[in-house]
């Protein structure tokens, strides 16, 4: 009897190993339907700032983008710096942590850097009226066969223009200056993969143009329209497509639509516990599916990667039909990989609808840093001896010196006794560690992971700084140099009213140049 209950035991044992391979084989062909309730959140939330308020619906903004954003200008229309009467600067608004605050030193240092005249104003043209812009090219039947599946669509004057240009410092320009060359002819709002795979069914069926549009943040000219197209354009607009459709918690991966935006992705994922680890200068306003057509890269790349990191399976609409792969598996040895098509491709080859992404549980601890050096190129010499000894925090960030003074400047106005505090700083980096305020430099770092995890990294860090003259200055400079990312943009939009130009380039170079 003994011996047939082991036999017995075996048996079931084997045939439930067997059912549990075949389940997660099955998982991995169909992609799993795990349900979203049982995870619990936890405290340490976003490291981004979630500019939306928690009153509001939780959306980054509505359909009507207009009620709540600019729309010749980067971010919300109630948040931005200004001058008052006296010229001093401040910023509007109460969705960051620099708001609501004066800038006393911003102008000062505007003038005696940059030559700058408050009193010379070069400010923005009024928002058009509908005669001002061009009229859409008609496309009746297109609309007709649109309109058949409930989805919505409209060729509303101001609409049209806010999809008809990306945030390069030339496409904002022109918007103030009241140049505003050739415009999309159609805004559609599409719900779900279903509704896109129709679409652009239709697109090619009456010859019309589709532009993907996200959330509109797009530096790199791909949004704006060719001035001499007579087809119809329309902009396909995807940001109702913004839900998690499910989250495996066994391989860490969620599956969500391509519109969603990016605060509005690591809100919902914060509510179950998990982070995309994904933080874009422009995650506030960007998509999921702008970070895989941009080859996106976020400031906590080196333990959670770039977007090509992160993707597991895209799913895009061309014009011959749903592209994806039927696979789940984290790799396989077969080639091309379309997927390495798609990512870069700035809506080119279609529409991407959905995307597979990998998730990681929200870290036990977040910490901030900020190291000042002597030299820039002391600087440079830490960020490759960190980068050799292949031991980057979440985000390390050098800044020159011109980028260090920018973010003094940025310091608010604050109390005798906090004025006292930063006097007794500046004093002992410059009478006591040598440091000349128009030289050194400064970069800002942030650690995650266990207690144990941070604390091992922060001695490391900072030992390796000190070989290069560097100085631990605090968690507080190095919060601050961070959450700045999110708002500094705004300053761009000061610029433009004074008459001044202001660009972001990026580049990438090997160590040796």
């Amino acid at each position: 009897i003994t011996s047939q209950e082991s036999e017995m035991d075996t048996s079931s044992s084997d045939s439930q190993s067997a059912a549990k391979r075949l389940q997660i084989l099955q998982g991995h062909l169909k992609g799993p339907k795990v349900q979203l309730e049982g995870c619990s959140g936890k405290d340490v939330g976003s490291s981004a700032p979630m500019s939306s308020s928690k009153t509001e619906v939780q959306r980054a903004f509505p359909r009507n983008r207009l009620a709540v954003m600019k729309w010749n200008g980067w971010g919300y229309k109630d948040s931005g710096f200004m001058l008052d009467d006296k010229h001093v600067a401040k910023f509007i608004g109460k969705r960051y942590p620099m708001a609501g605050q004066n800038y006393p030193q911003v102008v000062p240092w505007f003038e005696k850097n940059l030559g700058f005249d408050p009193t010379q104003t070069s400010f923005s043209q009024p928002h058009p009226s509908e005669k001002d812009l061009p009229a859409p090219i008609p496309c009746p039947k297109f609309i007709d066969d649109i309109r058949t599946y409930c989805i919505a669509v409209t060729d509303e004057a101001s609409d049209r223009l806010f999809h008809s240009h990306g945030h390069t410092c030339r496409e904002l320009f022109s918007l103030r200056m009241g140049k505003y060359g050739r415009i999309v002819d159609l805004v559609i709002w599409p719900s779900c993969h279903g509704d896109v795979e129709k679409i652009v069914l239709a697109a090619v069926k009456h010859n019309v143009c589709i532009i993907p549009f996200g959330g509109g943040t797009n530096v790199s000219g791909a949004l704006i329209c060719p001035e001499h197209e007579k087809r119809p354009i329309i902009s396909l607009d995807m940001t109702e497509m913004e839900k998690i459709l499910w989250i495996d918690e066994d391989n860490l991966t969620a599956h969500v639509e391509a519109g969603i935006i990016g605060q509005d992705l690591e809100r919902k994922l914060e509510k179950k516990g998990y982070t995309s680890g994904h933080e874009p200068d422009s995650q506030e306003f960007s998509s999921l599916g702008g970070w895989v057509a941009t080859r996106s890269s976020g400031m906590k790349k080196n333990v959670y990667g770039n977007i090509e990191d992160l993707v597991v399976l895209v799913r895009m609409v061309s014009p011959q039909g749903t592209v994806e792969k039927n696979c789940l598996g984290p790799r396989n040895s077969m080639g091309p990989d379309l997927q390495h098509l798609m990512l870069g491709s700035e809506g080119i080859l279609g529409v991407i609808t959905e995307v597979t992404i990998r998730i990681r549980p929200i870290p036990e601890v977040r910490r901030y840093g900020s190291i000042p050096f002597p030299l820039f190129e002391d600087g440079v010499k830490f960020m490759r001896e960190v980068a050799r000894q292949r031991c980057a925090p979440a985000s390390i960030r050098l800044m020159d010196n011109w980028q260090f003074q920018m973010g003094v400047i940025m310091k608010p106005e604050g109390s005798y006794f906090t004025s006292l505090i930063d006097s007794i700083k500046k004093l002992y980096i410059t009478k006591f560690k040598g440091f000349d305020l128009e030289k050194m430099c400064a970069c800002t770092l942030m650690f995650e992971g266990t207690a144990e995890e941070v604390s091992t990294q922060e001695r490391r860090i900072y030992d390796i700084a000190a070989r290069f003259g560097g100085i631990a200055a605090g968690e507080e400079n190095g919060r601050r140099g961070y959450l700045l990312t999110f708002s500094i943009a705004y300053i761009r939009d000061l610029a433009f009213d004074y008459g001044y130009l202001a660009e972001s380039f990026e580049t990438s170079v090997p160590w040796n140049r």
